[in-house]
């Protein structure tokens, strides 16, 4: 059974016949705790801290702080579901942050959340495959939370550090902003995965070129499953963000606007990368069949030409073989060196033939 299949087969038995949301965890099993981390922030401003209680997210923040709660962990079904009261979240939308296999999407609360799930990629050096980690991204007024699938890397490590220094204007934005800064973290991630991902292809395509193997095809098609995967991922962002240009929602600042399509852009050009590469996999099996074909006529050619080569000398020693009376060479002194001699002329005549017409 595939991988697809048993995780559509662990979705079905969690899933199936459930009430709407009604919370349940899909995902990979994991013993490792949950991890809540508040940022507060603004452009004077800056303190972390790893929250143990939600109480602690105070309601009354001041109206220029930015409050950013991240999660890192979403197998732990009672945190989620507190982290959703303490802030009013719609149960539906605590169902799709459970669900590790919901597809990214958006939605739209009313005019209190914007509702986001992305797919973090990453490259997995020690295996050599690409890794996919479920995001969801809530934006309020003037708070974001982000939860994330596992915390063995911290995927937003890039953000914090450039919180904390107060590098780039994300310190000076306000909530949609950071919103904006999450996005476009994991979008640009996408751009080091294919690169690696080319490195692959054009490692796989000089091997096809040069010497073609049996074992390549797997590989081929290992690449390409991996591909689908990045597509995947990538596809549903188009209409995400070019429908977060558009939405009118007061949630998101005219200026922020601006970013949102830069993001949209760089969504444009991962996909007509990935389309490249598709055309790229296509032609690099069809050199894959070419080779081996050609490889297989030049077999045949080898052996049709040492096959013309040694018919004349089977037909010469068939006639000498039948052992009649009346056949003078049998008794000839020097029979056996003439007929081999001429055996050995006539092959070398075929042989300088064939080369002279390039066969060999």
């Amino acid at each position: 059974m595939s991988k697809n299949h048993k995780k559509l087969e662990k979705y079905i038995k969690k899933k199936a016949f459930t009430s709407p949301g009604t919370l349940v965890y899909v995902g990979k099993e994991t013993a490792q705790d949950t991890i809540i981390k508040l940022v507060e922030f603004n452009q004077e401003f800056y303190q972390q801290k790893i929250i143990k209680v939600l109480n602690d997210c105070r309601s009354d923040y001041p109206e220029d702080h930015v409050n950013w709660l991240d999660v890192d962990g979403i197998h732990e079904v009672s945190v989620v579901e507190a982290v959703g009261k303490h802030y009013h979240l719609h149960p539906l939308l605590l169902e799709d942050v459970l669900n590790t296999e919901q597809k990214p999407k958006l939605e739209h609360f009313g005019e209190h959340n914007i509702f986001i799930i992305m797919k973090m990629l990453q490259f997995n050096v020690e295996n050599n495959e690409i890794e996919s980690e479920h995001v969801a991204l809530i934006l309020g007024q003037d708070y974001v939370i982000s939860f994330q699938e596992v915390h063995k890397s911290d995927v937003f490590g890039a953000i914090y550090e450039r919180l904390k220094t107060s590098v780039g204007k994300t310190r000076k934005g306000k909530a949609d902003y950071l919103l904006y800064s999450l996005c476009d973290l994991v979008v640009d991630n996408y751009f080091v995965v294919i690169e690696q991902f080319s490195e692959k292809l054009e490692e796989l395509e000089i091997r096809i070129i040069e010497n073609p193997h049996q074992k390549d095809q797997a590989i081929l098609y290992g690449l390409k499953r991996e591909l689908m995967q990045i597509r995947k991922a990538v596809l549903p962002l188009r209409d995400i963000f070019g429908s977060l240009t558009r939405d009118d929602s007061p949630l998101i600042h005219p200026e922020t606007n601006v970013y949102l399509r830069d993001i949209y852009d760089h969504v444009l050009q991962t996909l007509e990368t990935i389309e490249n590469y598709r055309e790229m996999i296509e032609s690099i099996q069809n050199i894959y069949l070419t080779s081996l074909s050609n490889k297989m006529n030049s077999v045949m050619k080898t052996l049709t030409v040492f096959t013309a080569i040694f018919m004349p000398l089977t037909f010469v020693a068939g006639i000498y073989g039948m052992n009649f009376d009346n056949m003078p060479e049998l008794r000839h002194p020097n029979g056996y060196f003439l007929t081999l001699g001429g055996m050995v002329g006539m092959s070398l005549l075929l042989w300088i033939y064939f080369k002279l017409k390039k066969y060999v």
